[in-house]
């Protein structure tokens, strides 16, 4: 008889340690990602900021998975899916995937694990995107890198101090552990790594502007871990605005909105705007959704069962970041979590027992704010400053996927540290698809 066939949509941490989960069953897994690799979305702000390799927080699935015997990878983006009417029924569900070139292939499931993840949101404007990218994929972190090298050389060929301001003048929307990490790394790139190599310019004279609509940073941390995080802000230069919302995005400027009656509206003079205020789901979601009678919240994510199935659908999985359940957050190791459940799910289905709920364990959330400055929390336990920092390094080492990779990002740190420059600065300049800059 055929095995069971289990289709993992996303290759992230939910996905990858789902088909972790079921090494060894009796069953043929496919994980299906729209690109090569598994990458550590945490560390995307080092990457746009020079201080890792888009190498040592991205690691091929393929090699990740090589010595898993029963697992397939495939090459391809989720548009579409049927529902199965019975898990082991030989008319199971249909899922329809894209590849590189528009053509299209179909991946027949049994079992439906889908962890795709969110996307960046913009509220309403998605035309803010042109100018303003996210930090959600290795194209935006490579994205930002770009835009941020180039401001500084920008500046450093113009003549008058006017013109330079404006590309001096990067602006954050966002303050939670995003906005906030990369507001603090980019004042680091300017006042450490690039302090000594222009000539016309004086890096570390860049303004960050950091705007956020809460009435403080970082609010999913305790008020007292903020606070030490805002210190430390002000203390590196970082501008922090609260209570404003961004309202407009162009090529040479933003405006925010003050919350507060009255209403004041700035405009600020800049090139280099990044957005990292609020998610969403991925489009694939609401197909899903569709496909399976169910209802999505405002960002997107699907409600669950306590085992992490669809309502009515025992055989189809929603696991990290799109998967509403207890108002869990779409940190990362819910999605490791929730994608090991979702394979014992499975496994138990075969075996014949009984499923057990989902009980996530709270290892505590993290965020790096600058150089011997972080924030770690952890139930009861509260950590800030130089032992925060260290407690953050130990953290993030530990959940790089592969060896190579935390012993790259190990001596990428170390050598920061040692020297104060960032080796990992080199930018694109040409079409992507072509590799080509024509000269004028």
């Amino acid at each position: 008889m055929a095995r069971p066939r289990v289709l993992v949509i996303g290759g992230g941490f939910g996905g990858l340690h789902a088909a972790r989960r079921l090494r060894g069953e009796d069953v043929d897994v496919t994980v299906l990602e729209r690109g090569t690799s598994h990458v550590f979305q945490p560390l995307l702000y080092q990457c746009a900021t020079g201080l890792v390799s888009e190498g040592s927080i991205a690691s091929p699935l393929r090699h990740l998975l090589r010595k898993q015997k029963n697992v397939h990878v495939a090459l391809g983006e989720a548009t579409s899916v049927t529902a199965a009417v019975d898990p082991l029924a030989s008319d199971g569900g249909v899922v329809t995937a894209s590849r590189f070139d528009g053509s299209t292939f179909e991946l027949p499931y049994d079992y439906l694990v889908v962890a795709v993840g969110m996307q960046q949101a913009y509220h309403g404007h998605d035309e803010y995107v042109q100018w303003a990218p996210g930090m959600k994929t290795l194209d935006d972190a490579l994205a930002i890198r770009r835009k941020l090298i180039s401001a500084f050389e920008m500046a450093e060929s113009l003549p008058t101090a006017d013109e330079r301001r404006p590309w001096l003048t990067f602006a954050v929307a966002g303050g939670g552990p995003t906005g906030v990490e990369l507001a603090g790394q980019i004042r680091e790139l300017a006042t450490r790594a690039l302090a000594k190599e222009f000539d016309a310019i004086h890096p570390s004279e860049a303004r960050v502007l950091l705007f956020h609509g809460g009435d403080r940073v970082l609010e999913s941390f305790p008020d007292s871990l903020t606070k030490k995080a805002q210190r430390t802000l002000d203390a590196v230069g970082v501008e922090t605005h609260l209570g404003v919302h961004v309202t407009d995005v162009t090529a040479t400027d933003v405006e925010v909105t003050a919350k507060a009656e009255p209403k004041t509206v700035i405009r600020y003079d800049t090139h280099t705007v990044l957005w990292t205020a609020g998610v969403e789901a991925v489009p694939f979601v609401a197909k899903l959704a569709d496909a399976m009678g169910v209802e999505q919240d405002r960002s997107g994510r699907i409600a669950v069962q306590p085992d992490l199935s669809i309502p009515g659908h025992r055989n189809v999985f929603v696991v990290g970041d799109i998967m509403s359940l207890n108002k869990l957050a779409g940190v990362a190791e819910v999605a490791m979590q929730g994608g090991r459940a979702a394979g014992a799910a499975i496994a138990a289905d075969l075996s014949g027992s009984a499923r057990s709920d989902f009980k996530y364990r709270d290892l505590g959330t993290a965020a790096y704010i600058a150089r011997g400055h972080a924030l770690v929390q952890a139930g009861p336990l509260r950590m800030s400053g130089f032992l925060g920092w260290v407690s953050w390094g130990v953290i993030h080492i530990a959940f790089l996927a592969g060896n190579r990779n935390r012993v790259g990002t190990l001596i990428n740190w170390a050598a920061t540290l040692a020297t104060g420059t960032r080796r990992e600065r080199a930018i694109t300049y040409g079409d992507p698809e072509t590799a080509r800059k024509p000269y004028n």
